[in-house]
């Protein structure tokens, strides 16, 4: 059975027994504590928190997950995996355990003919939690697996928590007995490669307390709502279904090391290495492929580390089996064509993947030479020095400029025999990242603990936004937080986070900054909004200073936005999806966007791309915006389902999440795009957009930055007003002075370069008499002295060989000539071929008189130059050159 077959069997079966049909979230997480999605259960873990009220009793989804702790293990065993997809049933305070249980053993057991997996009865072993009487009871007395096959385990094995206060409780997992060839009988407690497990049951019936690891915690009761959580992973069904020994010969995998074994020439089974590096090669590329199918590109923090980290080792391990042309563009196809057809979305993004996986493979092959040639020399240089371990600032180098993923250093390096200084590579990187981190993090939820605006969820609800219609309203305050810890009221001077039940105040999201002004409260109180966060879904939080009076919890309050600021903002966004469209129809679908920032009367816009925008493509999407500002177009928003949306071709930004009603925000026949934020509602409004130019933020990321409105035409103000500057300085009309302009240069470099020979020749007309000034130090024929100040070192080089060459006879001569430039002392010294018989070498000369100028130099024998820091030591360098000579003839 196909992978994609398992998953719509599952998805059926469930949809066919009540439960909603969640599609697959983004891998982005929508979690601060997380990257990337590692969990079936993430995108539900709101609900089970109670921060967020679920849309359905029951659900069911097919998850696509990435983890990467063990991503050196990748490839060395069958079974670790960087990219897989969980298969969950969810029930949010409906059926409970024998619910689950059952739904799982028909699934699993029923006949594939009767749409299920028809897996073996006999074969599936049950291990529970040790106290769980119930489950087990369920499974021996109403499903009728015999006790034999049901063992108890421990805390470590069978019982779940998220890792902090909150819901948890015991698992029941299934189990599948692969046979004898797999290892010795006794079930998964005594051999988990031979009974491997197949579906976790989690039954979250308790709240656990504080505490660390999986079993140091207190249980604290019962929840008042039960709820099941169950997982089951595809490719370890798949792994059985399809009858092969692990997961990399699965439907999915096995094409990918395929493709590898096709273009390394390496056959799969030949070695246990080459094995290694080839499932290596397929789980990383599929991974990749999924990442950027999702919005992630590649780069040097958070996701995009992760993503670089991957392909950069799918890519050497491609090498390690001698690839050596670029490969990344056919193994991608390969998963796009599997993968595709359980992710349509893939098929439709082939072209953005592609793009954004070959530019960083083109970039990676550039640094691997260069970045492999630095780790050679210190892996040399440590073992010189008898050393075992590679310092951690050379990892450091290696990861900060050569983009090489700390564990490519680390398998680099002990394929050398070396160790790696982590904890000193980790040092510097958490003082690289330690500010930005605490920065923003402060930012999104001050210093207070999540769990008083989720209390504030509790009592008062989600905040109503009234923003899209309106800049100012009454409202009640039905949170205060005084530097980040709950509190009845505020006085002045305090910093406050306050939560109202109403609010036009936007918060800080996609890309927009949020709405600053004023709270005032009927008391006479006034609080200065300066910034809006939604630390937690539903809740927006105001921060800002107690200007006047006092702030209590539960008063009347008036809410009213900077307008000013609004509109201007408003203006930056509306531009942005203007621009977002016109680049996508210069440069295609792969211009997809990569992040915003919407201030007042700027934005900036980041968007895929391999390669720089040409200057004349930016100049036409620029006057392709200000068309359509002029065709006074209107904007408006329309709620509806995320199936109307897409039908509708609303371009969705990739890393948001989107629920099953969206908002679309359409500007006439031009745009469409998927939207929270606020507009203006006609392009006339925006008056005029500026694109200031673009530039590379990252591997295959562009940004655009641009000016709007009054913000856009100052700018041409100042720029006309410089236009008409020069035009008046050069005589001529504003078309002329490219032309003009370039003429000058022209006259200006000729000018220069009349000025230099001028100067040379005046340099070299002074060689004749410096030849003829030659002192004799016993019979070496010296010729020392200072030139004028700002001769160029090359003139200075023709200078002192001119000289040489006067000198006549067959008389050893040297030639040491000083000049300054910029205040900093030159020196260029010659010798002939007698005078380096007698052991005299410019080189030596040079090292001693640029040592006594503050400086360095060097060459060879017959000609050398140096220069230092103080020329008015120059006196004193001819001197010691002098006594050089001396001693050496």
């Amino acid at each position: 059975m196909e992978s994609a077959e398992i998953r719509r069997r599952w998805l059926r079966f469930f949809e066919e027994r009540g439960h909603t049909v969640v599609p697959s979230a983004s891998l982005i997480a929508d979690d601060p504590t997380l990257l990337l999605v590692n969990a079936g259960m993430v995108p539900f873990k709101p609900y089970f928190l109670g921060e967020v009220k679920p849309p359905a009793p029951r659900a069911t989804s097919v998850q696509k997950c990435v983890r990467t702790p063990d991503i050196e293990e990748v490839g060395k065993t069958t079974r670790h995996g960087t990219f897989f997809q969980m298969c969950g049933n969810f029930s949010f305070g409906d059926y409970f355990k024998e619910g689950a249980i059952k739904y799982a053993w028909e699934l699993l057991t029923s006949s594939q003919a009767d749409g299920g997996y028809g897996l073996d009865p006999e074969r599936l072993w049950i291990t529970v939690y040790l106290d769980d009487d119930e489950a087990e009871r369920i499974w021996r007395e109403v499903v009728g697996v015999p006790a034999e096959r049901i063992q108890r385990l421990g805390k470590k094995e069978n019982y779940w928590s998220m890792g902090v206060p909150g819901p948890c409780g015991p698992c029941s997992e299934i189990n599948y007995d692969r046979g004898p060839e797999f290892g010795v009988e006794g079930g998964p407690a005594v051999n988990d490669e031979r009974y491997v497990e197949i579906w976790n049951l989690v039954f979250m019936q308790y709240e656990r307390g504080a505490g660390t690891g999986k079993e140091d915690f207190e249980i604290l009761g019962e929840l008042p709502s039960k709820n099941i959580d169950t997982g089951l992973g595809l490719e370890r069904l798949a792994m059985i279904l399809q009858n092969v020994p692990n997961m990399y010969e699965t439907d999915t995998l096995r094409v990918v090391i395929d493709k590898a074994t096709e273009l390394s020439g390496v056959r799969y089974g030949a070695s246990a290495d080459s094995d290694v590096s080839l499932r290596v090669v397929a789980d990383h590329i599929r991974t990749a492929t999924m990442l950027i199918g999702d919005g992630v590109t590649p780069g040097n923090e958070g996701r995009g580390y992760v993503l670089r980290r991957i392909m950069r080792r799918a890519i050497r391990n491609m090498r390690l089996l001698g690839a050596t042309d670029l490969v990344v563009g056919e193994l991608i196809d390969v998963v796009i064509k599997t993968m595709g057809q359980q992710y349509p979305e893939l098929l439709e993004d082939r072209r953005r993947i592609e793009t954004v996986a070959l530019a960083e493979e083109a970039a990676f092959v550039k640094t691997l030479k260069a970045g492999t040639n630095i780790l050679d020399t210190a892996v040399t240089d440590t073992k010189a020095a008898g050393g075992t371990i590679l310092a951690g600032d050379k990892a450091f180098l290696l990861h900060d400029t050569w983009g090489f993923p700390i564990d490519l250093t680390l398998e680099m390096a002990a394929e050398q025999g070396l160790s790696v200084d982590e904890d000193g590579f980790r040092r510097l990187m958490k003082e690289q990242r330690e500010r930005a981190k605490a920065d923003a993090q402060s930012k999104k939820s001050g210093h207070a603990d999540l769990s008083a605006y989720r209390e504030v969820a509790d009592k008062s609800g989600s905040t109503e936004f009234t923003g899209y219609s309106a800049t100012e309203g009454e409202s009640t305050v039905v949170g205060l937080l005084v530097n980040g810890v709950p509190a009845p009221a505020a006085h002045e001077g305090d910093e406050v986070e306050v939560v109202l039940d109403r609010t036009p105040f936007y918060a800080e999201g996609g890309g927009q900054l949020a709405d600053t002004g004023r709270i005032k409260l009927d008391s006479g109180a006034v609080v200065e909004v300066r910034d809006v966060q939604q630390p937690v879904p539903g809740v927006t939080v105001h921060k800002g200073v107690v200007q006047v009076g006092e702030v209590v919890l539960g008063s009347a309050a008036h809410a009213a936005i900077d307008v000013t600021r609004r509109r201007a903002i408003a203006r930056a966004h509306s531009a942005t999806h203007l621009t977002h469209q016109a680049l996508r129809d210069a440069l295609g679908p792969t211009a997809a966007q990569a992040g915003s920032e919407n201030s007042p009367g700027r934005f900036r816009f980041d968007f895929g791309s391999p390669t720089a925008v040409p200057g004349s493509v930016l100049t036409d999407v620029e006057q392709k915006i200000n068309d359509v500002l002029a065709r006074e177009l209107d904007v408006h928003a329309e709620v509806m389902s995320m199936e109307d949306a897409k039908k509708q071709g609303a371009i969705a930004e990739f890393g948001e999440k989107y629920g099953d009603r969206v908002r679309v925000v359409t500007i006439g026949d031009f745009s469409k795009e998927l939207c929270g934020g606020t507009h203006v509602h006609n392009t006339a409004q925006l008056g005029l957009v500026k694109l200031l130019g673009e530039s590379s933020i990252g591997s295959g990321v562009r940004r655009v930055e641009a000016l709007v409105g009054v913000d856009a035409y100052r700018f041409l103000a100042r720029e006309h007003t410089v236009v008409s500057q020069l035009t008046e300085l050069v005589k001529g009309r504003p078309e002329e002075l490219p032309e003009k302009i370039s003429g000058v240069l022209a006259k200006l470099k000729d000018a220069e370069k009349e000025i230099e020979r001028f100067r040379a020749e005046k340099v070299l007309q002074a060689a004749a008499g410096l030849a003829e000034g030659a002192k004799d130090v016993r019979g070496v024929a010296l010729v020392t002295g200072q030139v004028p100040d700002g001769t160029s070192a090359d003139d200075l080089r023709k200078l002192v060989l001119d000289v040489r060459g006067r000198i006549q006879g067959d008389r050893a001569a040297v030639v040491a000539l000083f000049t300054a430039t910029n205040g900093r002392p030159v020196t260029v010294i010659a010798t002939n071929e007698a005078a380096r018989e007698r052991g005299i070498k410019a080189g030596d000369l040079v090292r001693t008189a640029a040592k006594t100028l503050g400086g360095g130099g060097g060459g060879k024998p017959d000609v050398a130059q140096g220069g230092g820091q103080n020329a008015a030591a120059v006196p004193e360098a001819i001197e010691a050159v002098e006594r050089l000579v001396a001693e050496a003839a």
